[in-house]
């Protein structure tokens, strides 16, 4: 749990970084010991370069970059990067909102080690981003089809990949399910009991 000096110590540097970077951060928040700021995707690579650079700041490490997918919001995704400042002992994370269509500039020529982490989060997510070096899937396959880690992408996947006998190659097939999905009756996992709970009846029928 942070303490209050910690608290003070991030909410100092929160108005630093306001006041002098204003146009860039549209908003912070402190929550569990770490500094969060929101930003706009087009403010991205100068406001991480003033991240990096600042003497106050020096968050010279960048720790991840992952996304957050919110189908039902207009700016369905979050991108979400962390920084850490070995120099100052702290961590700080930047949000970005983007729509899905929208193109994230990329960070790469700030720091080098966000190539992998943006191929990773345009594999999962499908989000793009400018001016990356080699923006092409990283963790699946070449003619994977869709963005695993969207909320509308299947459990199943579209399609299954296996090795073929007969023609001495890997084959890509639609996705065929050998086993029936169950059918849940909306009863208790308790049922027999001698009483039934309220909402443990039946869908189309009445409590016993």
């Amino acid at each position: 749990m942070e303490t209050q000096v910690q608290i003070d110590q991030l909410e100092e540097l929160a108005t630093h970084i306001e006041l002098r970077q204003a146009d860039l951060v549209s908003s912070h928040s402190i929550t569990l010991g770490e500094l969060t700021l929101e930003a706009t995707a087009s403010d991205i690579p100068a406001l991480v370069e003033f991240l990096k650079s600042d003497e106050q700041c020096r968050f010279a490490s960048l720790v991840d970059i992952t996304a957050i997918d919110y189908p039902g919001n207009e700016r369905r995704f979050c991108v979400v990067y962390h920084f850490l400042s070995m120099y100052l002992n702290h961590r700080i994370r930047v949000k970005v909102r983007v729509r899905e269509e929208e193109i994230v500039p990329s960070i790469t020529g700030i720091h080098p080690s966000a190539n992998w982490f943006e191929r990773e989060v345009f594999d999962m997510f499908g989000i793009l981003f400018s001016d990356h070096p080699d923006l092409r899937r990283i963790l699946t396959d070449y003619g994977f089809r869709g963005y695993p880690l969207r909320k509308d992408f299947p459990t199943t996947g579209y399609t299954e990949v296996r090795y073929d006998e007969v023609q001495k190659r890997v084959v890509y097939e639609p996705v065929s399910l050998t086993q029936e999905y169950r059918q849940f009756d909306f009863m208790s996992p308790w049922e027999g009991a001698e009483y039934v709970l309220p909402g443990d009846e039946k869908k189309t029928g009445e409590a016993k």
